[in-house]
C-alpha cells in the first residue's frame, strides 16, 4: 500500500480545560458536569446538531431511566429528559412518555449546554491525536475552516468508537474478540399510523412474511415502532449485519442496505398488520444506529457477574438496571436464540441495580484522558447494558465532574479524589445510595 507524507503547521484555536470528543448523550452530559464545576469546556461534533443517535440517528424512544422505584439517570440525565418535555414532550394516557422528540431534544441539548457556558462547534472531526509521554498534547479537528489543534488539562472521549482513546493508545477489546459486532440498525420517522387500530406485536406475521418471501434477508428480531405522536412512529426495525462503525467503508454499504431495507418493512407493515395500511416514511437517520464497536480496557472492567451479583462499589458514580441486550451479529436462528435468552435471562426486578464504578473511565496508558458512554470499560454482555442513552448520562455526567475537578487541581484522572467526584455528583442530583457524606 503507497504511503504518503503530510506535514503542516496548525493554528493552536482553542486552549482549554477540556476537550469533549462527540457531542452524543454522554458527551453532552459530560460538557455540562464540567461547565457548572467552573471548566472552560469546548465539545466536537460531527453533525449538525447534539444527541447523536437520539436526534441524528432519529433513535425513537429512551431506555428506561429508573429501576421502578428509583430514578437512577438522575442529575442530568433528568434534566435533560425534563428540558425535551417542556419544548416538544408527550403525553399517553395522562403521563409522558419516553418517545423522543427529536427537534425538542435538539433544543434542550443547545440550551442547557449554552446555559452551562460549554463551547460546541458542529461540522467538527477529530482527525488526530498527538500524544506524548503517556499524554495527549493536543487533538487535531477538520471542519469547514480548515484544520487546527486544540489543547486541553483534560480530555473525555465521547465518540462512542473509542476514536479519541485508540488513536492515542490505549488497549480496546472489539466486538466478540472474532470481528462480530451486533447488527446496525438505520431508525426512521413515519406518518399516518392509526394507533386506535393497531393490535398485537409487531413481528407476530414475521414468518408467513419469510414464507412469503417478502425480506431478502429474514430477520426474527424486529424491536418495532414507537408512537411519537398521535400520528407520527419512529421505527427500530431492520437490522444490518456485518456492520463495523470504525470502517467508512462499511458503514457506507450499511447505510445504502438500511435505506433499501426500509421499503421491505413497510410492505411488511403496511401487508401484514392492521393501523399502518396509510403510513408514509417521512425521514431515516442522518446516522446509522450502530450499537458496539471498540470498548476501552480501563483501570477496572465492569462485568457480567457485576450484573448477577447486583455489586457495589467504594468509588460508584452511578447504578443502572438495563437488561443484557446483545442483538444478534447476523441473521441466523442461532444468533437470535442466543440474544433472546440473554435478554430474557438477565434482567432485574423493581428495584435492583448494578453499580458502575469510576474506574471504568478511566484508561490504561493514557494519564489525562477519560472515557464516557458505551465505550467505558465493561465485557460484551455489559457494554451491551450501559450503552443506551440514559447509561451515556450517568458515565458523561461523571467524567465531566471528575475533568472539571482534575483541571480545577492540576491532578490526573487516575489520581483524582473519586469522594470529591461522588460529591460533586451528588450536589448535580445524581442517584448515588452507596455515597457517604
Amino acid at each position: 500500500m503507497a504511503k504518503m507524507a503530510f506535514e503542516r503547521e496548525l493554528e493552536l484555536r482553542y486552549d482549554v480545560d477540556v476537550l469533549i470528543a462527540g457531542g452524543g448523550p454522554a458527551g453532552c452530559a459530560a460538557a455540562v458536569a464540567a461547565a457548572r464545576g467552573g471548566a472552560d469546556v469546548f465539545l466536537i461534533e460531527a453533525n449538525a446538531c447534539l444527541g447523536g443517535q437520539g436526534t441524528a440517528g432519529m433513535v425513537p424512544a429512551f431506555m428506561q431511566f429508573g429501576d421502578g422505584e428509583n430514578f437512577l439517570a438522575a442529575g442530568l440525565g433528568r434534566e435533560f429528559l425534563e428540558r425535551m418535555w417542556f419544548y416538544g414532550g408527550m403525553e399517553y394516557a395522562g403521563r409522558k412518555t419516553f418517545a423522543i422528540q427529536q427537534e425538542a431534544l435538539k433544543r434542550a441539548y443547545d440550551e442547557m449546554l449554552a446555559d452551562a457556558g460549554a463551547q460546541f462547534s458542529f461540522g467538527s472531526v477529530l482527525t488526530a491525536v498527538e500524544v506524548a509521554d503517556g499524554e495527549i498534547r493536543y487533538g487535531v479537528v477538520s471542519a469547514k475552516s480548515g484544520l487546527y489543534a486544540v489543547r486541553a488539562k483534560v480530555y473525555i472521549d465521547c465518540t462512542g468508537d473509542a476514536d479519541l482513546a485508540f488513536w492515542a493508545g490505549v488497549p480496546c477489546d472489539k466486538g466478540d474478540g472474532q470481528g462480530n459486532m451486533m447488527a446496525g440498525t438505520l431508525c426512521s420517522l413515519w406518518t399516518g399510523i392509526d394507533w386506535e387500530k393497531r393490535d398485537g406485536r409487531d413481528g407476530r406475521h414475521l414468518e408467513q412474511a419469510f414464507r412469503d418471501g417478502l425480506f431478502e434477508k429474514p430477520d426474527l428480531h424486529l424491536p418495532g415502532m414507537w408512537k411519537i405522536s398521535d400520528k407520527i412512529g419512529g421505527g427500530n426495525i431492520g437490522h444490518t449485519f456485518g456492520v463495523d462503525g470504525t470502517d467508512e467503508r462499511s458503514l457506507t454499504q450499511a447505510l445504502v442496505y438500511g435505506r433499501k431495507l426500509i421499503d421491505q418493512y413497510e410492505t411488511y407493515y403496511k401487508k401484514y398488520l392492521t393501523g399502518y395500511e396509510n403510513m408514509e416514511l417521512a425521514a431515516t437517520g442522518a446516522m446509522l444506529g450502530i450499537r458496539e464497536t471498540r470498548r476501552i480496557q480501563g483501570e477496572y472492567r465492569l462485568v457480567l457477574d457485576d450484573f448477577v451479583n447486583k455489586s457495589v462499589f467504594e468509588d460508584e458514580i452511578g447504578r443502572y438496571c438495563y437488561p443484557v441486550d446483545i442483538h444478534a451479529s447476523d441473521n441466523s436462528t442461532d444468533s437470535f436464540e442466543k440474544f433472546y435468552t440473554a435478554h430474557t435471562s438477565y434482567r432485574y426486578e423493581k428495584g435492583e441495580s448494578y453499580g458502575i464504578p469510576y474506574r471504568v473511565l478511566v484508561p490504561l496508558k493514557i494519564d489525562n484522558l477519560l472515557v464516557a458512554g458505551r465505550c467505558v470499560s465493561t465485557d460484551r454482555p455489559m457494554q451491551s447494558s450501559i450503552r443506551v442513552m440514559p447509561g451515556c448520562y450517568i458515565t458523561g455526567q461523571a467524567a465531566g465532574a471528575a475533568a472539571a475537578l482534575c483541571a480545577k487541581n492540576n491532578v490526573k484522572p487516575r489520581g483524582v479524589d473519586v469522594r470529591e467526584v461522588q460529591k460533586k455528583l451528588f450536589e448535580l442530583g445524581m442517584f448515588l445510595p452507596n455515597f457517604k457524606k
